[in-house]
């Protein structure tokens, strides 16, 4: 059962312990576990509880979709984001699915996808700056420099002091090193100063 399963940080396992059979509450502290104290597999499986108990709550698959992402499995977060599309019919949380598929295309190499739904993303929020930079680095990636430079500015316009010395803290918990360097390197070829 899914109130049974062992959390190691304590908010996370207060959570557990108070709505342990509530899906929603499973998959909220999932989240919580993985992005914000970093614990992806107890995250993992907290969503993957969540999924147990009402396979029909898009929220978890959408933080199942970011925690795949993290864990260095973009077609499984691709499936999970696309699960959570067709379970939310009036768009649950719009923004955060479509710039959340961005990043997992993006971190399967699938840069044209990725660059098309972060410009989905921005129709919503087009000063979203996470938005700009994974549109920045797609495009960086894909070769299309020019592309890449205009998303840059308009980041760079928006939010002067962004840096890469002061944005991998913000990126997110990434199991592979290999995937943060990835980001780095197509915000660098887009012409994010250090």
């Amino acid at each position: 059962r899914a109130h049974r399963v062992h959390v190691e940080r304590p908010v996370a396992r207060r959570g557990v312990e108070l709505g342990g059979d509530d899906a929603r509450v499973l998959g909220n502290c999932g989240w919580a576990l993985a992005y914000v104290a970093g614990d992806l597999d107890g995250g993992a499986v907290l969503v993957d509880s969540a999924l147990a108990l009402n396979p029909n709550l898009a929220e978890a698959w959408l933080w199942g979709g970011w925690i795949k992402m993290y864990l260095g499995e973009p077609d499984e977060a691709v499936a999970r984001l696309e699960r959570a599309q067709r379970l939310s019919l009036i768009g649950l949380r719009t923004l955060g699915l479509r710039f959340t598929m961005a990043h997992a295309h993006f971190f399967a190499g699938r840069y044209e996808e990725a660059t098309s739904w972060a410009a989905m993303a921005m129709q919503n929020r087009p000063d979203f700056q996470p938005c700009l930079r994974i549109e920045a680095a797609s495009n960086a990636l894909a070769g299309r420099l020019a592309q890449a430079q205009k998303s840059m500015a308009r980041l760079r316009e928006l939010y002067p002091m962004v840096r890469l010395s002061n944005i991998q803290d913000t990126m997110g918990p990434y199991r592979r090193a290999e995937d943060a360097a990835k980001y780095v390197e197509g915000l660098r070829r887009a012409g994010l100063p250090d």
